[in-house]
């Protein structure tokens, strides 16, 4: 490949720096207070998605969730967050890379138990459509192939398959 022509590639590529503090949103709800940086759109990623997070001392990232179709992968930036597994609490530290699978084994929470602000890269595969299940409180989360919400709701009893069907 010619100088000029490997010049050509980069620069039609989007580059998004993890150090930098270049935020998309914020939440201010008490115990969920985060800034995140949507990094896969910023580079124009279409098959993974990448979000930079940084969670204040004594939040949570999220619910403790698992989802069905996508994988999630958790990269430490910066600091000594948390991780809430099936399998207990985990103090994970800068460096560190966790893969989250799909189903109720890879159900996590990031949580900042210590004094500073922790920073980190959740990386996601983007399966069209969506389910996600939040454990604590049972509810559960449809998506349909365009990131469209169906359902969000506790689900109620059974019903037959031809219920209702005329």
């Amino acid at each position: 490949m010619t100088p000029e022509r490997n010049r050509a590639m980069f620069a039609a590529m989007k580059t998004f720096n993890l150090n930098s503090d270049e935020w998309d949103g914020s939440r201010d709800r008490d115990g969920w207070r985060i800034r995140a940086a949507l990094v896969g759109q910023r580079i124009g990623g279409e098959l993974l998605g990448a979000t930079m997070s940084e969670v204040e001392p004594g939040n949570r990232l999220w619910p403790y969730h698992t989802h069905y179709l996508n994988e999630e992968w958790v990269i430490v930036l910066r600091g000594e967050p948390t991780l809430r597994t099936p399998e207990g609490e985990h103090v994970l530290k800068e460096g560190d890379v966790v893969c989250c699978p799909r189903g109720k084994d890879g159900a996590h929470q990031i949580i900042n138990r210590t004094e500073s602000p922790i920073r980190v890269l959740m990386l996601s595969s983007m399966t069209p459509g969506e389910v996600i299940e939040y454990l604590d409180t049972g509810k559960v989360l449809a998506k349909d192939a365009k990131d469209d919400d169906i359902m969000f709701a506790r689900p109620g009893p059974a019903v037959e398959y031809w219920e209702d069907e005329a």
